[in-house]
């Protein structure tokens, strides 16, 4: 069981101070017009800054970390290299740090889904950061950084109103490629492992269900990504105002 003087501790204070201040330090950048208007969108290009750069430092990691150490892509459970666990504690560190902006900024009710993944998120990362199991899998589920850089891109375009630039038609269908590569495929991967773990009484069999869950949001997610940039609804634009925050 962890301690309270379990080693990671600093790790993950240190990840969620690190965040914090380049929150901060991103905050003092220059707005686009459209978005400094909106005090919600304003909040919101703030945040997506943090993850974009979460998605750049996390995604390359993650793939550094299977190509240095390939063994996590068969052996999820017991496969440990201290980049991997560093890497784990950094994402867990953002994972916080995103937590408490969304409440501290009183953006709880409008992003309730992402509060809920966080949550999942970081009980899945526990197990790895503490108990020193499935550090693999926690790598392999950190791919979906790689297609969050893309997501990333899209979301701030949509806030900002540049839909009509084609930067952002370029980028939906890079976006929609590498959300197969390295969301859905990886997803898929590590749903059939864990579903070894299926009836027992382990550590695996509450990944699965975290695993489960997420499958679930990622779908969910992947039909919104569908249908607002491929199959839009032919809808007065006032009725989407709302939904930039997760579509």
């Amino acid at each position: 069981m962890p301690s309270l003087l379990h080693p990671a501790l600093p790790l993950l204070l240190g990840a969620t101070l690190t965040f914090r201040a380049l929150r901060r330090a991103l905050s003092r950048l220059p707005l686009p017009a459209h978005v400094r208007a909106d005090p919600l969108r304003t909040w919101r290009w703030h945040n997506l800054l943090v993850s974009f750069a979460h998605s750049i430092v996390s995604g390359i990691w993650a793939l550094l970390c299977v190509w240095q150490t390939p063994e996590i892509l068969v052996e999820i459970e017991t496969a440990w290299s201290l980049s991997g666990y560093l890497l784990v504690c950094f994402s867990a560190g953002y994972f916080i740090h995103d937590s408490v902006d969304i409440v501290v900024s009183r953006q709880t009710r409008a992003s309730w889904e992402y509060l809920v993944h966080h949550l999942m998120a970081m009980s899945a990362f526990f197990s790895g950061i503490f108990w020193n199991s499935f550090v693999g899998g926690g790598v392999l589920t950190l791919l979906v950084e790689v297609s969050n850089i893309f997501l990333t891109i899209r979301m701030m375009m949509k806030i900002n109103n540049a839909q009509h630039l084609l930067l952002y038609r370029v980028n939906k269908y890079v976006n929609l490629v590498m959300y197969f590569l390295f969301r859905l495929a990886p997803q898929a991967y590590l749903t059939y492992f864990f579903l070894h773990y299926w009836g027992q009484r382990t550590l695996g069999t509450f990944l699965l269900s975290i695993l489960l869950l997420l499958d679930v949001m990622i779908l969910t997610y992947f039909s919104r990504l569908l249908r607002s940039d491929f199959c839009p609804e032919r809808v007065p634009s006032q009725q989407h105002k709302g939904k930039f925050l997760t579509e």
